[in-house]
Formats: structure tokens, sequence, C-alpha cells
């Protein structure tokens, strides 16, 4: 028998009665701690009474995910008076907000900074080897990962997952109109033949999995997104509406007499599938957010005629329509060359050619267009990857081999994004050391950063969730950053 304790008692210095004690003893058979009993216990109780700066300010959530890690260095926290194999090889340039300065590779985003606050603590000491995946899962989850590769590399998507955040919101924060919950663009999470590690629902079951947005052609293919193709979202021309929901009726009357099938295939979640599936078809709403078309030719522009811009562009539009959270994720493989973020060679080249131009205009375009249509107050913005990359070029810190002209995998500092909602204007929070190697101020642990959106979203970090083993789990054991909200 499990009993969860309420009220403190007296026989303990901290509470708990020596019969909930034995209660608890007994509950361990089911793999449930003590632990896991205090903390339970803790999050049950302040619940009611959880808020402050910047709680529930969010309606909605724009994740872009850079997956592969880009150097920070060359981006964002760039250094002077450092050796030559540490600096940037890009120039400095003043941003709109006083005393930061980023490199000439986004000269743009630079001319936004005065809506956003830049967190250049991100860190994090990495559970085995921190290689993309691993790393990704714990950046998108809030956890570590429990098999972890001699490569680095972690086994493949499991229903033992945990949830990605996107998927929490959706289960906790469900829109209010018939429309997609979760949307995951232009691809999913993928390192190698690893497809989808962090980007799914997990144990909360496949109905909170985001619809995944794969449109057709290679990574470098920049015109994709005109061959958007969402064809289960539309309505055969031969059957209206009003008979697809006589069809809804029809099932449910069907269901009513079969218990024993219901019951058989209630953790499937079925009929929340099919009641979804039965509003976004009858509504068309999902399907008029995806046509890009309906844009002005200047606004698709303005975002950049590329994957990764429109698919910003497209997650606006989206979260226009009701969605809740939309994930976008860098264009090209983790671990890849040519327009990917892992610059183990050709960092100089394929940064200024390929992928800096990219994040430039699009995630530029998209915090001031959001701005200007006074949707970046209740839209959170977060950008960040799963870390950035070593101070020192040309030297292997994850087994991986690394040019002069090369950085490789750095978790102890990197720096995120993050806008609207309630977020701080031009504002710097936390400092790297000298060489960004280390926080010097405030750092920020990925954890932390998770707890801060769902917080934005108004739920509670500490909110308990049960996996495939029933057993309770907070959303994140995670603070809230509390300096960067209003």
């Amino acid at each position: 028998m499990l009993v969860i304790p309420g009220r403190s008692g007296k026989d303990t210095c901290d509470g708990i009665t020596r019969r909930d004690l034995l209660r608890v003893g007994g509950s361990a058979v089911f793999g449930i701690t003590l632990a896991d009993i205090l903390g339970l216990q803790k999050a049950t109780a302040n619940e009611g009474t959880y808020g402050g700066p910047g709680f529930g300010k969010a309606k909605s959530v724009i994740l872009v995910y850079l997956q592969g890690g880009p150097s920070h260095l060359d981006l964002w926290d760039p250094k002077d008076n450092v050796p030559d194999n540490v600096k940037s090889v890009f120039k400095q340039i003043p941003t709109k907000t006083h005393g930061l300065n980023f490199t000439e590779l986004l000269p743009k985003i630079a001319q936004v900074t005065d809506k956003v606050t830049m967190i250049r603590s991100m860190s994090y000491t990495p559970n085995g080897l921190f290689n993309h995946t691993a790393a990704i899962y714990q950046m998108l989850t809030g956890y570590t990962a429990d098999k972890v590769s001699p490569s680095g590399q972690l086994e493949p998507p499991s229903p033992k997952d945990f949830p990605n955040v996107g998927s929490n919101i959706a289960r906790l924060k469900p829109p209010t109109v018939p429309m997609l919950p979760f949307v995951m663009l232009p691809r999913p999470l993928q390192e190698s033949n690893v497809v989808g590690k962090g980007g799914t629902a997990g144990f909360l079951g496949r109905a909170y999995d985001p619809y995944i947005l794969y449109p057709s052609g290679d990574d470098n293919d920049m015109a994709k997104m005109d061959r958007i193709k969402v064809d289960d979202l539309q309505l055969r021309p031969e059957i209206s509406s009003s008979r697809l929901e006589r069809r809804g009726k029809l099932r449910d009357a069907i269901a009513e007499g079969m218990p024993t099938l219901d019951q058989a295939t209630k953790k499937y979640a079925l009929g929340e599938y099919y009641d979804k599936a039965l509003g976004l078809v009858v509504s068309g709403r999902a399907r008029d957010a995806f046509d890009l078309s309906k844009e002005k030719p200047e606004t698709r522009e303005r975002y950049g005629k590329n994957t990764f811009g429109q698919s910003l562009l497209l997650g606006r539009r989206l979260i226009e329509a009701g969605t809740r959270f939309v994930e976008v994720n860098w264009p090209k493989v983790a671990n890849s060359d040519n327009h990917s973020w892992d610059v183990h060679a050709g960092l100089s080249a394929r940064m200024k050619n390929q992928s800096a131009p990219l994040l430039d205009t699009g995630l530029s375009a998209l915090i001031a267009d959001l701005d200007d249509r006074g949707l970046l107050k209740e839209t959170l913005v977060v950008a960040v990857g799963e870390f950035g990359r070593s101070p020192v070029r040309g030297v292997s810190t994850s087994g991986n081999d690394n040019q002069d002209d090369g950085r490789d995998h750095w978790p102890y500092c990197y720096t995120a994004v993050i806008a609207g909602a309630g977020v701080r204007r031009g504002y710097v929070h936390g400092k790297s050391d000298k060489t960004a190697s280390a926080p010097l101020e405030k750092p920020v642990h990925p954890r932390e950063l998770l707890a801060t959106i769902y917080h934005s979203v108004g739920i509670n970090p500490g909110s308990i969730v049960y996996n495939h083993l029933n057993q309770p789990r907070e959303l994140v054991q995670g603070e809230v950053i509390p300096e960067i909200l209003s």
C-alpha cells in the first residue's frame, strides 16, 4: 500500500511520523523511495501557491533548437586579449545592448538584442561522454540518459524515455482551439543513425508526441519548405465535414458497446488520437497554418528563403493559429558537415558562408516580427544548442579529431538566447571567464532553463508526472531563473 504523507506529524525531526515511515518502507517494494515521497509531498504542498514574476505570461513557446552545438566564441561571446588559438577569427561588433559585443557574423541579431536576454553562462558537467545525443536528451528533457555507448551515442528513442519539454506542455496546457499542440520541424533530432532521442513524449504515451513535419529533400535543399505536404490534415473531396462528424458519433456508439476492447486499448490513448485528428481535419485550422503561400513575399524574404528561415516563419504562423509549442530544429543532422554547427574542421568558411547567415537572418526576423505583431509579449522564444565549442581550437575534448580551424564539443560554458513573455529586454545574464571556458558569474544548468520555460507557460516545474513504472517524477529538478523575468 502506498500512502503519501499529508500534513507533517511530530514523531521525527523532519515532521514525518513513524507510521508514515512504515508505509513508505512498504512502498519501496514498488520502486518508490523515501526521497520520492518527500519530493512528492513538497511538490503537492506548493502546487496551489506556486507563482512569481513571469509566471503564466507565455501562451506559447518557440524553441529554436540549434542541434550540433554552435560556437559561442565565434557568435555571441567573443574574447579579446587571449591566445590566437582561442580568439575568434571574426571581428567583434557592438550590439544594441550596452557593453555586449557579438562577432561580425551576427549583424542583424545585434540589432534586436534590446528585445532579448542573453544567457552567457549555460553550463553542465556531462554524464559520460558528451556527444550530441546524450546532450540533446538532457537539454530537452532535463534528465540524463540511462544508457551511453562507448561512442557517446544513446539507444534509440524508447517508451521509457523522459518526455520532451514540449510534450509535457502539450499535456498540461493543451490548446484551447482545434490545433496541433506540439509541432517539430523541419526534421526530427538526429545524430548519425540515432533519430528522435529527446524529441518524443516517452512515457507519457504517443498521444503527446510532436507532429513532425519532415518535407522531402536533402538537408541542404534550401527550397524544401515549398514542398510541404500535410495530406493527413485534409478532408478527402468526397467526404464532407458533417459526414465525417457523423462517422465520429457512430464510432463512439460502437465503442460504448465494446468495453473489453476499449479497456485493452486504453493505454494507447486511441480515443485521444481520434478526437484530435477529427477536430483538426474538420476545422482546417492546422492545414491553413501550414500554407506559407499566404504570407507576403517580402515577409518570406525577411526570414530568409531557406529551410531554417521558412521553418521559423511557419513557427510564427503555428503559434498564431493556437499551437502551444513549436520546436524548430536546425535543419542539418547534429554531427555532419556543410551548414552544421559541428565545426570540427573548416570553421571559418562554414560559419561565415553557411550556418551563421541563416541563423542571423532567421532569428532576428522572428524576434522582430513577433514584436511588431504584439505577439512577443505572450510568446516565449528560446534559442539554444546542446553545448558550445572548445575554447582552444584543434584539441580533442570528446574523442573526435579536430583540425586547427575547428573546435570540439564544450558543455562547460555556452550561450542561450531567450525573449518574450516577461523576459527582460536588453539584459545579459551571467558572465563567462576570459576564455569562455567556464561561467564566472551566475551559472545556468539546462534544467534551470527548462524550469523557466515551464514557469513562463504557467506550470510549476516541480509538478509530478508518473513514469512507465508509475513512479512519481518532477517535470524537472531545477530552479527558475528569477533575474531574467519580470
